[in-house]
Formats: C-alpha cells, structure tokens, sequence
C-alpha cells in the first residue's frame, strides 16, 4: 500500500464524496435530521502549514483539496454566529510523551509550518493547542463548549484516522452528537479515509457531506 497518494482531486472530490457517504451512511443510526443549528459547533482539526504544505515533510497530499469546502463551513458557522473552533498540535520534549516515541518527530511552536493556513488563520475563531491526537486530552475545549451550551460538533480537518477518528471518538464519550463531514477530512491515502469513515459511521458519528450541514444550516434561518 503506497502510504501517501493523492487520492481527492478537485475534478474527483464530488464523485469520491458520493462514494464515501453511500458506504459509510447506511452504517450510520442517525441521519443530518438530527443536526440542530442553536446547539452546534464547528472543530477543524490541525489544518496547519506542517499538513497542508506541499514542501512539508509532514504533507497530507489532499488536505489542500478540502480547504475550500472548510472555508466554506467555517464561514457559514461564523455568519451564524455559532462556536468555530481551530485546534493546533503542538509539542515539546517534555509534554510530547508517545507521540516522540511513535514518530520520533514533533511540530514545536518554533516551526513555521506550525500554524495555522492563512486562509482560516485570517478568520475569527478559538483556537486549541493539542498535544494528543485527541482535541479534548487536556485543553479546555469542553469547558468552553458546555459554557456555549454546545450539544453537537461537526469534526473536521486532518488527518481522518487519526486526529479526526480520536477526537470524535472522545466527543462521543462525552457525549456529543457528531457529525463528520466525509468531504471535509483528509488522510494519507484512500484506505485510511475509508475505513476510518466506516468505523465511525458505526459506532460514534453521522457521516454527512459538508453541502448536507450548509443546506441544514440554511433551513434555519
């Protein structure tokens, strides 16, 4: 299996969309018909330089290809006035723990590639440093989301299986209702995307597509 591939394009993303959702949603208990607007929040997970830059060792060859659609959703979110939320991974050697010891590499505060694009950096927002795959593993995100009586999350960004997949894995536990926006998540390759989206499509999340949460979104106004 190549481990990188660009496997969304922006000529094969509408047609690859289709194909996730068809596979994942049937898994799926609940449907968008749950997403309630005055309840929800908007998460984009570590949509950074480090991820989204072609010349960066740590390069996601589609995270560029879903950046307008996120754009999009966060835009909507913010004209909605409703919570978005932008979380970092940062690390040092000392809070780094299995990470370190799992890839031998870390995004510190000091690399250029650690922040966000500038095309969300430019938005209004909060953003979470992380240094776990999980969203949730000590920040103050839970805090701030039961402050803004927030229900329900729509978790997006990179990378699918692994940041993505934890975080809404956590916000389950906690007990959240998740959408996860098939075109609005990017993994190393196709088969890492895929399964991710059919584990949690059965058991933690309402795999949608980002045009499904904007039309929802649009009903309520």
């Amino acid at each position: 299996m190549k481990l990188r591939e660009r496997y969304l394009t922006p000529e094969n993303i509408d047609k690859k969309t289709a194909r996730f959702l068809n596979e994942s949603a049937p898994l799926s208990r609940h449907t968008i018909d749950s997403f309630q607007l005055s309840e929800a929040a908007l998460i984009i997970i570590d949509m950074q330089k480090f991820f989204v830059n072609t010349e960066s060792r740590g390069c996601i060859p589609t995270a560029r290809v879903i950046l307008p659609r996120l754009l999009m959703l966060a835009e909507k979110f913010i004209d909605s006035r409703r919570p978005v939320f932008f979380t970092r991974h940062l690390n040092t050697s000392q809070n780094a723990g299995n990470m370190l010891h799992w890839w031998k590499d870390i995004i510190t505060q000091e690399d250029p590639l650690s922040g966000l694009v500038s095309e969300l950096e430019r938005l209004p927002g909060r953003v979470i440093s992380k240094t776990r795959y999980d969203a949730f593993y000590k920040t103050s995100l839970h805090d701030l989301l039961q402050h803004q009586g927030v229900t329900r999350l729509v978790i997006s960004g990179v990378i699918t299986h692994l940041c993505c997949e934890t975080t809404i894995r956590s916000s389950f536990m906690r007990g959240y209702k998740t959408y996860f926006p098939v075109d609005g998540t990017a993994d190393y390759n196709e088969k890492f995307h895929r399964a991710s989206l059919m584990n949690l499509a059965h058991g933690f999340a309402v795999p949608v597509t980002v045009s499904q949460i904007v039309e929802k979104m649009d009903q309520k106004k």
